[in-house]
């Protein structure tokens, strides 16, 4: 099992920052690929951004935006969010899949944090 607990979450004003973390404990891996997933009140949720051994992947909304890193040593996974919109506004999600390959679906990811709100005002 896979323990993953996100913070960081908050309010700001649209054009600011906010950097996420999700800690992980449990049965990890450095090897699994991790990703960040948010979800907009009465939408489905989606993929934000992913890591893996092969490099980091972003949805075309974030992009120029948005950063992904992970700490090995600490089995942390960031976001940092730059320039945030009030359409960035949702609850985020960190997520782990036992695979190297970061999918962009969350039916693929096996563990789940349990959400951190970020609320961007205009």
């Amino acid at each position: 099992q896979v323990q993953l607990v996100e913070s960081g979450g908050g309010l700001v004003q649209a054009g600011g920052s906010l950097r996420l973390s999700c800690a992980a404990s449990g049965r990890t891996s450095s090897s699994y690929a991790m990703a960040w997933f948010r979800q907009a009140p009465g939408k489905e949720r989606g993929f934000v951004a992913g890591i893996s051994w092969s490099g980091t992947h972003y949805a075309d909304s974030v992009k120029g935006r948005f950063t992904i890193s992970r700490d090995n040593a600490k089995n942390t996974v960031y976001l940092q969010m730059n320039v945030l919109k009030p359409e960035d506004t949702a609850v985020y999600y960190c997520a782990a899949r036992t695979t190297v390959v970061v999918a962009f679906s969350s039916y693929e990811y096996n563990y789940w944090g349990q959400g951190t709100l970020v609320t961007v005002s205009s």
